[in-house]
């Protein structure tokens, strides 16, 4: 049995878990997320707290992953319409910069054209400086693939470190030419 599946998820106040054999919604303050539930875990709602069993249906070891899946895919729905996810990423380079552009931004990042990135549909982009793009939004899946989208425009060389990194990402420099 899955250690983590164990675990009931607790539900704040404001926050409102629905199911269906087939689904679970949640919907909270920064909004409302569903994912679709499998036959071999059901979900319980016991008062402020939500349990997930297994059901018994398909084969143990499949269930014992899906149960184990469920459960954080839920808490991490649970966290995004309370607080929400955000990451963000930095721009390194000599006269790189971003600008907000309606939804979106527009990126100079060394081509000889402007990158436009406009949002997917419950992400947000901001740029708190020139350099410097948060993503922001409910769902951590959405979240991280924006990001990670930006990131593979111009992700970062080794040799100078020029590119879209992730804040605090260690980007391991190689040596240049050796004289000698």
């Amino acid at each position: 049995m899955s250690r983590i599946g164990k675990q009931p998820v607790s539900i704040p106040s404001g926050v409102e878990v629905k199911h269906t054999p087939t689904e679970v919604s949640v919907k909270g303050p920064k909004g409302e997320l569903s994912f679709p539930l499998f036959p071999e875990v059901v979900l319980e709602v016991e008062g402020d707290q939500v349990v997930i069993t297994r059901s018994g249906a398909g084969s143990a070891q499949k269930a014992a992953a899906l149960h184990g899946l469920v459960r954080a895919h839920l808490q991490n729905m649970v966290t995004g319409v309370v607080e929400g996810y955000e990451k963000t990423l930095e721009i390194v380079g000599t006269g790189w910069n971003v600008k907000p552009k309606g939804q979106g931004i527009e990126m100079q990042i060394g081509f000889c054209h402007l990158v436009e990135c406009t949002p997917p549909e419950g992400v947000s982009f901001e740029c708190s400086s020139n350099t410097s793009i948060v993503v922001r939004g409910a769902d951590k899946q959405q979240v991280g693939q924006a990001a990670a989208n930006i990131r593979r425009i111009r992700p970062p060389e080794p040799y100078k470190g020029k590119g879209i990194r992730y804040k605090d990402e260690n980007v391991r420099r190689k040596a240049g030419k050796a004289l000698g």
